[in-house]
């Protein structure tokens, strides 16, 4: 009878998930086409992304790509030369870039079913995240209309939990929305301390007794991939260590999942000994760090600014002092939020950082430049300069600050894109219902 009750509720769950997925398909906007002719937005307060910023210029874009951008340009722009938008009083910022997400893996937390971020096993080093995006998720429009262009959807779970991909924000499946397939290797280093009790109720931390044995397995591992990378051809093959071979030509780099200082210093050993680059994900501690970061030239994923400390006798404000502490010592680092539909609220957490030691341009090198830096698509994305994509969003108002930001028009390459989603479409329904302005 227990059985027969657990199929039942296994396939109610699912016949739900279904029916979410196959009524969330209105809720997506439709794909913008491609650009057609020439776009110039004039007259408008343009934020390069680089520190740069541009009073009264001009940014002018065709088939995707920005070909013109000037501050008082000295040529005027007419009908004659294409479409004309009037940004008198507008801000024009890059799209932001979301790192270590799941946005497009997950789309219930609670419904197993909607949930594709994670592989059974330890060490999955095959799994490729970008062939599991869904282009056709409600969480991603609420992603764009605060300006999130782009995102470095990565898998989790596991010691090893596969390689992520970058993606553009506005596709039709996950080959159109493909920007980098294959972009590097997430890795969890193993926790030296295990938190007991549950989130909502901690009561402490305890040492994890296998840390060394979990951090050997793993340095077994990478040896044995290595060892296979040196080889070259194989008679038999396999996935495993085919897919980590641009670790060790260092095309590619690890992402390693790492919170704590002393886990840190181990991460570095780790991949000094292994030879291969790492970029350090989370890093709640890495301040602690910052000159030894900067000196080794090892880039940074923040996660969480808007955050409780990790200790007892840490300053109330850490989080948000981190990022300035960082870009005070020279490391490469970006922000992250580390989730999905919290995403949107990105932007909020870099201004938050720049009332605690960045500068506002440099808040925002945090979600544009720095990512793409990290990610090696600088040539492509995080600023607002020729040859460059014509990815960019116009805001009515400081884009970090909550109070007045408010995105009118975005472009991915150059597209117009749709910036309507669920929550708008219910925002408007009851205001009607309730009479509000």
């Amino acid at each position: 009878m227990k059985n027969i009750k657990f199929v039942f509720a296994s396939f109610a769950l699912a016949l739900f998930a279904t029916n979410y997925s196959s009524a969330q398909a209105p809720d997506v906007p439709v794909p913008a086409p491609q650009q057609q002719g020439k776009i110039y937005l004039t007259n408008a307060t343009i934020h390069v992304g680089n520190g740069k910023v541009l009073q009264n210029a001009t940014i002018g874009f065709e088939n995707g790509k920005i070909t013109f951008l000037e501050e008082n340009p000295s040529i005027k722009t007419d009908a004659t030369m294409g479409k004309v938008i009037d940004c008198t009083g507008k801000q024009i910022y890059p799209g932001i870039i979301a790192t270590n997400t799941i946005v497009g893996l997950s789309e219930i937390e609670a419904v197993r079913a909607t949930n594709d971020n994670a592989e059974v096993g330890t060490f999955n080093p095959n799994v490729r995240s970008i062939v599991s995006y869904n282009t056709d998720s409600r969480v991603t429009p609420t992603l764009r209309s605060n300006g999130v262009l782009y995102a470095q959807v990565a898998p989790q779970g596991g010691l090893i939990s596969g390689t992520s991909g970058v993606v553009q924000l506005d596709a039709w499946n996950w080959e159109d929305a493909a920007v980098k397939q294959e972009d590097g290797l997430f890795i969890n280093w193993p926790s030296m301390f295990r938190r007991k009790g549950w989130w909502a109720e901690p009561s402490g931390f305890e040492l994890n007794k296998d840390y060394d044995k979990q951090v050997a397995d793993l340095k077994d591992y990478f040896k044995d991939a290595k060892s296979y990378f040196e080889v070259g051809a194989h008679e038999k093959t396999n996935l495993g260590f085919e897919a980590m071979k641009g670790l060790f030509d260092k095309s590619k780099s690890v992402y390693v999942s790492v919170n704590y200082v002393k886990e840190m210093l181990h991460v570095i050993a780790f991949a000094e000994e292994l030879g291969i680059n790492i970029v350090l994900v989370e890093a709640k501690d890495s301040y602690m760090i910052a000159d030894v970061l900067a000196q080794k030239k090892i880039p940074v994923i923040l996660s969480k600014c808007h955050d409780l400390p990790t200790y007892d006798d840490e300053d109330i404000q850490q989080p948000y002092k981190t990022p300035g502490m960082l870009q005070k010592a020279g490391v490469l680092y970006c922000i992250s939020i580390g989730a999905f539909w919290q995403e949107r609220n990105l932007m909020f957490e870099a201004g938050t950082a720049s009332a605690y030691g960045l500068t506002k341009e440099e808040a925002l090198e945090a979600i544009t430049y720095n990512p793409a830096k990290i990610m090696k698509l600088d040539n492509q994305i995080g600023t607002l300069e020729k040859g460059k994509e014509a990815s960019l969003i116009i805001s009515n108002g400081d884009l970090l600050d909550m109070k007045t930001s408010k995105i009118e028009q975005a472009f991915i390459s150059g597209r117009q894109i749709d910036l309507s989603n669920k929550q708008k479409a219910l925002n408007e329904k009851f205001s009607k219902k309730y009479g509000v302005n």
